[in-house]
């Protein structure tokens, strides 16, 4: 009996078996026919089913390449290093390391910090100070702290992200800025300072037309959180373009946000159409500034040092009174979750030259304590704002590296809705992995443990608040292997 049941289960397994390469050698052969007859793809057609794997493997080299190969400081945009920092703190370990830096110190660029030959004593520890935005607006901003949530919109992040980061920041003490996608009420669950941004399509604030409707731009000056409004220029990943939100992306309740249509792309105007000089800009800046109450800044990157240097000498020939509250200036190197690789790669200084030359545009025309700048752009780490500091900010902000306190494992795929994470994504399959009664507080971890460091720093090099670092506190290496003070390359 045993015998005739071994065998049952024998011959059923072989033919299962044979059903399946079968069906296996079927689609191989119907595979092959249709790579074999079709037209637009040269490799397929020349090796049918075998260069569908070409495919595939190229899909997973970001993959393989992330987890496997890579070296720990050598990925883009951000490298495994920069990465676990911020999974690091924003978990709540520790900041000691052990054996040594793992740093290459030698590479262009790398900014290292000049100490004290005779540090403050741990009791005389820096420690930041609240700085005001806008002291002769009706309602200025006290800002409590040097670094802060940059820019991202309810659309293109989720709304579990959404609330996290709300709450995370309102725990830390920071501000949150609402992206160019309006204001929603998961901004403000949280009860954090809110800075809503002013995109070029004016979303949450504009008519039917596309212009800025003053009541609601007032409606949402009045809401108790906004503090200050930014109107945004440009942004680092693409300078010269608006926003792009697919319209996959795009739900009925982020339609009614932003007053769009449910179904079609989300995209803003490559600028606002009120704005066709520097005196045009002053002049809505003014009206935005008269309207809402609020200190009103600009969202900016540089592109030619000649064009800052006029937008300057404008505001000192119509008086000091004119100028922004503040300028939020963004690298070439910033991110975004979707923008045209030209753009992306090639269009818009980096932060790390900008920054310097437009504090000192700044600064020669008397500007420094009428003007707060706000620096952002691939800046996560201590050092990046450290280095900020240093060439002359008085704030630093960071969307990314608050994505990665979230648990953003850099999929690439914000523009596609399918982030794993749940945190650049509508669907609420991923979405129910990002659970915001748990992210946040490693958003406030991250947001505090930055500011930690920062400080750190600052008391490392001999100055009792961050934002009293200055140039020669940071030297910068050379192609040679030498440093050279910051001071020596940006004069200020």
């Amino acid at each position: 009996m045993f015998s005739s049941f071994s065998m049952s289960v024998f011959e059923g397994l072989a033919v299962a078996f044979i059903l399946i390469v079968g069906a296996v050698i079927l689609l191989v052969l119907v595979l092959g026919i249709i790579d074999r007859t079709q037209t637009e793809d040269a490799i397929r057609r020349n090796y049918p089913v075998v260069g569908r794997f070409r495919y595939l493997f190229s899909a997973l080299g970001e993959f393989f390449r992330q987890y496997f190969f890579a070296m720990d400081r050598e990925e883009l945009p951000f490298n495994r290093a920069q990465r676990d920092w911020v999974k690091h703190t924003a978990d709540g370990g520790s900041s000691t390391l052990a054996f040594g830096s793992t740093r290459n110190l030698s590479i262009p660029g790398t900014p290292i910090f000049t100490n004290a030959a005779f540090p403050p004593l741990d009791n005389q520890f820096a420690s930041t100070e609240k700085l005001v935005i806008g002291p002769n607006t009706r309602v200025p901003y006290e800002a409590k702290s040097i670094f802060n949530l940059s820019g991202m919109s309810y659309g293109a992040i989720s709304k579990p992200a959404v609330q996290a980061l709300s709450k995370g920041c309102a725990a830390a003490g920071i501000w949150m800025n609402t992206g160019e996608g309006g204001l929603s009420p998961y901004h403000l669950e949280g009860d954090c300072d809110i800075v809503f941004q002013m995109g070029t399509a004016k979303f949450g604030v504009r008519d039917a037309d596309g212009a800025l409707d003053d009541e609601k731009l007032r409606k949402v000056a009045e809401t108790p959180q906004v503090k200050m409004i930014e109107i945004k220029l440009a942004q680092g990943a693409k300078p010269g373009k608006g926003g792009i939100l697919p319209a996959a992306k795009i739900s009925a309740e982020i339609a009614e946000i932003r007053g769009l249509p449910k179904g079609q792309d989300g995209i803003s105007p490559n600028r606002h159409a009120e704005v066709d000089d520097w005196d045009d800009l002053l002049d809505f800046i003014a009206h935005v500034r008269e309207v809402s109450g609020l200190p009103t800044g600009i969202k900016t990157v540089l592109g030619s040092e000649a064009a800052m240097a006029e937008f300057f000498d404008v505001i000192v020939a119509r008086g000091v009174e004119s100028a922004p509250d503040f300028i939020t200036l963004d690298g070439g190197e910033g991110g975004t979750g979707a923008a045209p690789m030209p753009l992306m790669d090639l269009v818009g200084v980096s932060i790390r030259e900008a920054l310097p030359l437009v504090t000192a545009l700044r600064n020669e025309r008397g500007l420094k304590d009428r003007i707060r700048v706000v620096a952002s752009g691939k800046l996560v780490n201590p050092g990046d704002i450290a280095w900020a500091l240093c060439a002359g900010a008085d704030f630093v902000t960071s969307a990314r590296g608050f994505m990665f306190s979230l648990g953003c494992i850099q999929a690439l795929k914000c523009n596609k809705n399918t982030c794993p994470t749940g945190i650049t994504t509508h669907d609420p399959r991923f979405q129910k992995g990002l659970v915001p009664a748990e992210k946040w507080e490693h958003v406030a971890a991250y947001a505090k443990g930055i500011v930690k460091e920062v400080e750190t720093i600052a008391h490392s090099v001999g100055v009792p608040e961050p934002r009293k670092m200055r140039r020669d506190h940071v030297r910068i290496v050379q192609p040679d292997g030498t440093s050279t003070p910051l001071s020596v390359l940006y004069p200020s």
